[in-house]
């Protein structure tokens, strides 16, 4: 699991007040970077085989300027060429959102998505949260 520490800017609230809810997804998007950084070392966009494919994001608290915002990112689940990224967002150890991102491992001389290396599938795994197998018992 990965934390990143965000201090909200003043700019990023809304005419109530609340940290505005698209700067959320610009929270989420930033706090991947550590997952960027497995498919590109080097964090150049152009080497970054990963595409965007879906994103889902659920407000539980409101947000507000002055309290820093504490992101926790981790992997619900690897596929054939895609992973799933959870975020959770906490200000003042109060879940405030959660959501999910779908990245897709991609080929852009083809346009085509292309199956997660044995390496990058290593990677991910090591920050894939446990499953939850009392339900099904």
């Amino acid at each position: 699991m990965f934390e990143l520490r965000i201090r909200p800017r003043f700019y990023e609230t809304d005419a109530f007040g609340h940290i505005n809810n698209t700067t959320v997804s610009g929270w989420f998007e930033t706090a991947r970077e550590p997952l960027f950084e497995i498919f590109a070392p080097s964090l150049d966009p152009r080497a970054l085989n990963l595409i965007l494919a879906r994103t889902e994001i659920d407000f539980i608290a409101q947000l507000h300027y002055g309290a820093d915002v504490l992101i926790r990112t981790a992997i619900e689940r690897i596929g054939n060429s895609s992973f799933v990224v959870l975020h959770e967002a906490f200000q003042k150890d109060v879940l405030a959102a959660r959501g999910k991102a779908v990245q897709v491992c991609f080929d852009h001389q083809t346009q085509k998505s292309t199956p997660l290396s044995a390496e990058h599938r290593r990677q991910l795994e090591a920050h894939l949260l446990a499953q939850d197998n009392s339900a099904k018992e």
